[in-house]
C-alpha cells in the first residue's frame, strides 16, 4: 500500500472578511484534496485579522499581524509543522515585496497577478526567484480551462492551418459608474497607482486577454498600436482599452478590455483563424469549443472526461462527464493542482509545469508598459520587447 502524500502546508498573505478572490484561492486549492492552510497574515486590521483566521478554523498563534512577522515566524517552527507555499492575496504593490522575502526564507509562492508594480521591481523579483531554487506560480486562472488546453493544441497540431487572425476581447461592466466613491474598496484601490502600478484596465483584465491570446495562438505579439480611455471623471487609470497587434508568425489581431462596458459580466471571448478554419471559446460557457472548418459545417466540442476527441492536456483537466458543469473554481484548482504535483514532486528550479510563472508575469508587465508607451506616444506600432 503507498503511503499517504501529507498535504501542502500553505500560508495566506491578504484575503480578511470583506475580500473578493482570497476565498476563491481557498475553494480551488482545496478541491482535490491536496493543500492545507495552517497560519495567514489576513488583514492589517487586528480584528479583522482574527476573526477571519478563526472562522477559518486556525489558532491565534498563526494568523500573524503582517506578513513579514508570518514569514519569520513560519520560518522558525520545525520543517514539518511549517507552512511550504504562500499564497499572496493582496492588492498589487504587495506582491513583489511578499514574493521577494518568502522565496528568499524558502517558501514557495503562488501569487495573483500581476507579478509586481512595474517591469524594474519585476526583473528584481525574477533574480530572486532565479536564485531561490523555490517554485513561482501566477494566478492566470484562465489558462487553467481545459478547453482552452484544447484550443492551444488544435492550433498547434494544424487543425486550422497557419494562423492569420486573432481576435480576444474582455469587457465588463462593473466601473461603469463611480463605485469607488460609493464605498466599493475593490474599486478604489485598483484606481490608486501606488497599489494598482500603472495600468488601470490594461492591467487588471487587458493582461488576461493577452496572455490568453498568446497561449492559444502559440506565439507572441511583438508589436501593438493601441488607444486607452478613462470614462469616468476623476479616476486616475484607464477603465477601457482597444489595440491592434502583430504576432510573430504573421498573424494579426484585435485585443479589446474595457471596465466600462454595462451589462456585461466576465465574457472573455477568443476566436483564432487560421487558413483551414477558426476556433471560439467563450469564458462564460467555458465546457464548449468552437471549430470553424473551411469546407465542413461548424462543431462544437465539449469538454468531459473520457471524451475520445479531446487531447491528453484538456482531458486531465477535468474531472466530470460530459454535461456536468465546470468552471472558474475548477480551472483555478488546475493551477493548484499542476502547482502541487511540482512541490511534491521536488521540481528544481522556479517553474511549476503547467502554470504561468515569471515569465509570463514579465510579458504581461511588458504588455501594460508598451501600450501605455505606445497611446502617449506619437509612434503607429510600438515594440513589445520582453527583457529575458
Amino acid at each position: 500500500m503507498n503511503a499517504a502524500v501529507p498535504k501542502i502546508r500553505m500560508g495566506f498573505v491578504g484575503g480578511g472578511e470583506g475580500a473578493f478572490i482570497a476565498k476563491a484561492h481557498r475553494q480551488a486549492a482545496g478541491l482535490d484534496g491536496r493543500f492545507e492552510l495552517v497560519c495567514g497574515a489576513f488583514s492589517r486590521d487586528a480584528e479583522n485579522n482574527q476573526n477571519t483566521g478563526a472562522a477559518l478554523g486556525l489558532s491565534a498563534s498563526r494568523c500573524y499581524s503582517d506578513w513579514r512577522q508570518m514569514i519569520e515566524s513560519e520560518r522558525a517552527l520545525p520543517a514539518g509543522q511549517r507552512m511550504e507555499l504562500v499564497v499572496i492575496v493582496t492588492p498589487n504593490h504587495l506582491h513583489a515585496p511578499v514574493a521577494s522575502q518568502a522565496l528568499s526564507a524558502g517558501f514557495h509562492v503562488f501569487s495573483e497577478k500581476p507579478a509586481a508594480l512595474n517591469l524594474a521591481e519585476l526583473l528584481a523579483l525574477k533574480d530572486v526567484v532565479s536564485r531561490s531554487n523555490r517554485l513561482y506560480g501566477l494566478a492566470h486562472t484562465y489558462l487553467g480551462y481545459p478547453m482552452v488546453w484544447q484550443a492551444r493544441e488544435m492550433v498547434r497540431s494544424g487543425v486550422i492551418g497557419a494562423v492569420r487572425k486573432v481576435i480576444v476581447e474582455y469587457p465588463q461592466g462593473w466601473l461603469s459608474q463611480d463605485v469607488a466613491a460609493q464605498g466599493n474598496k475593490q474599486a478604489a484601490w485598483r484606481d490608486l497607482p501606488e497599489q494598482s502600478g500603472v495600468g488601470g484596465c490594461i492591467g487588471d483584465i487587458g493582461t488576461h486577454a493577452f496572455s490568453l491570446a498568446e497561449f492559444v495562438a502559440d506565439q507572441p505579439i511583438q508589436h501593438l498600436c493601441a488607444m486607452l480611455g478613462v470614462h469616468i471623471e476623476g479616476r486616475q487609470l484607464d477603465d477601457d482599452a482597444s489595440m491592434l497587434f502583430k504576432m510573430a508568425d504573421g498573424a494579426s489581431g484585435v485585443l479589446i478590455a474595457s471596465q466600462v462596458c454595462a451589462g456585461e459580466e466576465n465574457p472573455l471571448k477568443i476566436r483564432v483563424y487560421g487558413d483551414k478554419g477558426g476556433l471560439e471559446w467563450r469564458q462564460e460557457e467555458p465546457a464548449s469549443l468552437v471549430h470553424r472548418a473551411f469546407d465542413q459545417p461548424l462543431r462544437i466540442l465539449r469538454s468531459g472526461v473520457g471524451q475520445p476527441w479531446l487531447c491528453e492536456a484538456a482531458s486531465q483537466r477535468m474531472r466530470l462527464p460530459a454535461g456536468h458543469p465546470e468552471g472558474y473554481l475548477e480551472a483555478m484548482a488546475n493551477l493548484y493542482g499542476d502547482f502541487a504535483s511540482a512541490i511534491r514532486g521536488e521540481v528544481t528550479g522556479h517553474d511549476a509545469p503547467g502554470v504561468p510563472g515569471i515569465n509570463i508575469g514579465l510579458r504581461g508587465m511588458a504588455f501594460i508598459e508598451t501600450v501605455i508607451a505606445n497611446h502617449r506616444g506619437d509612434s503607429k506600432w510600438t515594440e513589445l520587447v520582453c527583457t529575458p
